[in-house]
């Protein structure tokens, strides 16, 4: 039993000073120079080499024209054409420069020069670390590869994920485009970059700003995030989360969308966005709304999906589902909304209904005129089964006009004067001051309105005119309204936020929340794109001989 435990003991004893010794750097190796001394008094327990100086160490391959040897130490000073070899991938060139075997840390200055397959580092001092294959500088310094020249006031390079750290000043200049922030990382194979602090990308025909980024150089496409943008001569496109692909001049935004056009003067917000700018062309859903401004007056346009296409001038907007549209004076819904600046003309298709104060149109279709020269609403024009109703204004009644079409006309943007043609219907209140005569059921072949502060002063009725007045007892409830009579009061749309169905609503307060929520955990990762991060997860760089 003794003989067992001492053999045990022995055993460990052995495995301690193995991993002891195991643990001890390697010497600096010199293979060679041409001449080699010890001067105690010039360089105390130094060595002298001088001539073609080779030494190995570990995994890397030093020369130079002189070198100090601190054979002790395990260190060496270096002079003239200093060159260290790691892996036959990483070099470093510099005129004077200091390794230590201990630490396996390298320090070079006099025109050092950092160079991998994939970049090239130069500075004025270059640390490298072996054990973290991590380099740094801590002045300005510039990295040079296929795509992009990047400089800054400091960096580090980490050699295994072949990544370019930069801080303070960073500068990323490339043929298409100037990156300027004030932190970047850089992963040089894939040549992707991550944004963070207040970053801009200048392009010749945009110019994008964000606090915290991504942007592939090699696919020219990006992802931003925090108080981005992106703004062209004529357009800036806002969002929670912007992505952008420069080859095809295309952006997407997600979440408190906003696309301002300045030269169309118009706004269009939504949480979902595209632009295509070589398109001329812009998709916006998810409680979309269209604002233009007309006259010192916002038009407000909603469609679960609005689509805004053409240059200045030639601008249509199409308003599909459920469509609406708001101003101080009229507002309306419809099926679908296309709206020509060319032509100043607005459709409203499908079951359209427009509201001019307390007067109701409806019809087939209905066209809304502008003149382009004063930017105003010229005419209106309501088309097939054309039918005017209002509320009668003392008591439970409506005023009702029907017939084949209905032509309106505007004065500084307010309804005055309609004219009803064709097989033309009437039941209207007549009151004398404020007690009820009696209320006229007249037919004829076409009726002239005019209007005052937007309710009906004089109807007149024209050629084959059959009219005749009821006292309000004699005329029972069920003749008191014309066939084809719908009032839709309670759709009235009254302000600029009643444009949103409920629905829309529901999603907006959602994402709102979400978005706030979001953006009070500022150090949550990014989460780019798949498309666009993918390659740095699924190819890690292969690690560097150490």
């Amino acid at each position: 039993m003794k003989k067992i435990l001492f053999f045990l003991l022995l055993s460990c004893i052995a495995l301690n000073f193995n991993t002891v010794f195991a643990q001890q750097p390697k010497q600096l190796d010199v293979k060679h120079s041409d001449f080699g001394d010890y001067n105690q008094v010039e360089i105390p327990d130094a060595g002298l080499l001088t001539g073609n100086v080779l030494i190995h160490h570990d995994g890397i391959v030093i020369t130079c024209n002189k070198a100090y040897y601190f054979q002790k130490e395990n260190y060496v000073k270096l002079f003239g054409n200093v060159q260290m070899v790691q892996g036959d991938t990483l070099y470093l060139n510099s005129k004077y420069a200091e390794y230590s075997g201990n630490e396996k840390k390298a320090f070079a200055t006099g025109n050092p020069v950092m160079r991998s397959p994939d970049m090239t580092l130069t500075t004025d001092t270059i640390n490298f670390d072996r054990n973290k294959q991590e380099a740094y500088y801590r002045n300005f310094g510039r990295i040079v590869n296929k795509e992009n020249t990047l400089t800054s006031i400091s960096g580090r390079y980490y050699a295994n994920q072949k990544k370019s750290q930069f801080l303070t000043t960073v500068t990323i200049t490339n043929p298409e485009y100037t990156i300027k922030s004030d932190h970047v990382d850089y992963y040089h194979t894939s040549g992707h970059a991550y944004l963070f602090g207040p970053s801009t990308i200048t392009g010749k025909n945009n110019f994008i700003y964000t606090e915290k980024g991504f942007y592939n150089s090699k696919k020219n496409v990006g992802h931003f995030l925090r108080k981005s943008y992106i703004r062209y001569d004529d357009r800036l496109i806002e969002g929670d989360s912007l992505y952008y692909d420069r080859k095809i001049e295309f952006a997407s935004a997600t979440n408190n969308v906003k696309i301002t056009d300045t030269i169309n003067k118009g706004i269009i917000k939504g949480h979902y966005g595209e632009v295509y700018k070589q398109k001329d062309s812009m998709f916006v859903t998810k409680r979309a709304v269209a604002i233009n401004l007309v006259e010192n007056d916002s038009v407000y346009i909603h469609g679960k999906r609005l689509m805004i296409t053409g240059k200045k001038g030639n601008q249509i907007i199409r308003a599909f589902d459920n469509a609406r549209f708001y101003k101080t004076d009229m507002s309306g819904k419809c099926d679908s909304i296309h709206s020509s600046t060319k032509k100043a003309l607005t459709q409203l298709l499908g079951r359209p209904v427009i509201w001019n104060a307390e007067n109701q149109m409806t019809g087939d279709v209905i066209h809304l005129i502008g003149n382009n020269a004063t930017e105003k609403l010229d005419s209106l024009k309501v088309l097939n089964n054309a039918f005017l109703v209002s509320k009668d204004s003392l008591g439970k009644g409506y005023n009702q006009v029907k017939g084949q079409n209905l032509y309106g006309k505007f004065r500084e943007n307010k309804l005055y004067e309609v004219d009803i043609v064709k097989n033309t219907e009437v039941i209207y209140y007549v009151y004398d001051e404020l007690e009820l005569t009696g209320i006229e059921k007249k037919k004829s072949s076409s009726i002239n309105i005019t209007f005052e502060d937007n309710k009906i002063n004089v109807l007149t009725s024209f050629k084959s005119v059959e009219s005749e007045l009821y006292p309000e007892s004699e005329l029972p409830e069920n003749t008191r309204k014309l066939r084809g009579f719908i009032w839709r009061g309670d759709e009235i749309i009254r302000s600029k936020d009643d444009i949103f169905p409920t629905e829309e609503n529901e999603l907006n307060d959602m994402i709102i929340k979400e978005s706030n929520e979001a953006k009070a955990k500022k150090n949550t990762p990014m989460e780019v794109r798949k498309e666009t991060l993918e390659y740095d997860k699924k190819n890690p760089a292969k690690k560097s001989v150490q």
